[in-house]
């Protein structure tokens, strides 16, 4: 048995936890983005890897949802106090992570190997894989004109501002990890896991290859709808849907994801709507989706893995 999830941010991380809980965690593969990925003080920072493994290890501040518990800050204010750019916060416990995948990096090592040695120190069994070792950079065209990298956007203007359109510079240019693809050729079953369907699922898919492959498991394939009642729980994705022209709303999850995944899971709260998801063309499948605790987070992936298997 084998259970794959394209990963990105919280909404994904809080998943793979319930995977974890749920299934043999060696089974549990999670293929993360790396398109939020950033240079910043001569140091690659991976947003989305690191909220994935140290929310699987449990390290994760319950607070902040990013960042490590009990952390303190005091290389950021000292960064502020020379007048250096702080406004992306590094925590002093974070900062060793970066610091030795940069090293490593530095050194040759791929980023999928850097982050099968992260995990390995943390403990964790199951596999993170980046969708590819390559640079890839999400920009983010604001309707005054400018375009600003995604961390500027989503973390130094507070995703406050209206969106005109998203591309993933590099993603054409770059190369499907080997094991991301043999993984999702060989999965019992394919998760798309609740994130932002543009900004984490869509550089993804912008990755050449991936696309084919997934559309090729479709059968296998099951979507978690990352809208509930028209809203996001967390970032900008109801925004930034409306924004670009599409529906916030399940149905419009269903519209993006249709040619990808056979079934959405949507939350009770838009049991209402499971008709039109299935008129709009995958199967809907209504349970509780909102990751409260660990308990409803592996309810959840059972229930996706046995839509994908048909069981």
């Amino acid at each position: 048995m084998s259970h794959a999830v394209l990963a990105g941010g919280v909404g994904a991380a809080r998943y793979l936890t319930g995977a974890l809980e749920a299934f043999d965690p060696a089974s549990v593969t999670g293929i993360v983005n790396v398109a939020d990925d950033v240079v910043l003080h001569g140091l690659h920072i991976s947003p989305d890897l690191d909220t994935c493994t140290y929310t699987l290890a449990g390290a994760i501040d319950p607070e902040r949802g990013w960042g490590l518990v009990e952390e303190t800050w005091q290389a950021m204010a000292e960064l502020g106090r020379y007048g250096g750019e702080n406004w992306f916060s590094l925590g002093d416990r974070d900062l060793g992570t970066h610091l030795f995948r940069t090293a490593r990096m530095h050194a040759g090592a791929t980023l999928t190997e850097v982050t099968a040695e992260v995990t390995t120190a943390w403990d964790l069994e199951c596999r993170l894989l980046p969708v590819t070792d390559d640079r890839v950079e999400t920009r983010v065209e604001l309707t005054d004109g400018r375009e600003i990298g995604f961390q500027e956007y989503f973390v130094g203007l507070q995703h406050s501002v209206e969106v005109a359109s998203v591309r993933f510079a590099g993603a054409d240019q770059a190369s499907l990890s080997s094991d991301v693809a043999a993984t999702i050729r060989t999965a019992d079953a394919l998760v798309i896991a609740p994130s932002n369907p543009i900004v984490s699922i869509g550089p993804l898919l912008a990755v050449p290859g991936l696309l084919e492959l997934v559309e090729a498991r479709r059968d296998r394939t099951v979507a978690v709808s990352p809208i509930i009642g028209g809203a996001a729980l967390k970032g900008p994705a109801d925004r930034m849907l409306r924004e670009l022209g599409e529906e916030s709303s399940v149905v419009g999850v269903a519209r993006r994801y249709r040619d990808l995944a056979a079934t959405l899971v949507i939350d009770d709260v838009d049991r209402d709507l499971a008709p039109a998801v299935e008129d709009a063309g995958m199967r809907a499948v209504v349970i509780p989706t909102i990751m409260k605790d660990p308990g409803v987070a592996a309810a959840l992936a059972r229930a996706c893995h046995n839509a994908a298997v048909g069981s």
